[in-house]
């Protein structure tokens, strides 16, 4: 995807992830990048469930994420 025009201090304040990589604060690529492992971006996850490292659908509806 390349140069997302999204990046900036705002996503970054926003996003949750752990993971120290090249798709921090570009939602776009993340969530590309995630869509293509079938999993979902860290964003839908709460701090406590994102430290599981765990980013299927089936965690994330099961997940106080998900569940409040």
């Amino acid at each position: 995807m390349g140069n997302c025009q999204n990046r900036n201090d705002k996503n970054l304040d926003g996003c949750n992830c752990t993971y120290p990589r090249k798709r921090h604060e570009i939602c776009c690529e993340c969530i590309e990048y995630y869509r293509k492992q079938g999993e979902l971006p860290t964003c839908y996850f709460n701090k406590n469930d994102e430290t599981t490292f765990n980013r299927s659908v089936e965690f994330y509806m099961k997940s106080s994420s998900h569940n409040g």
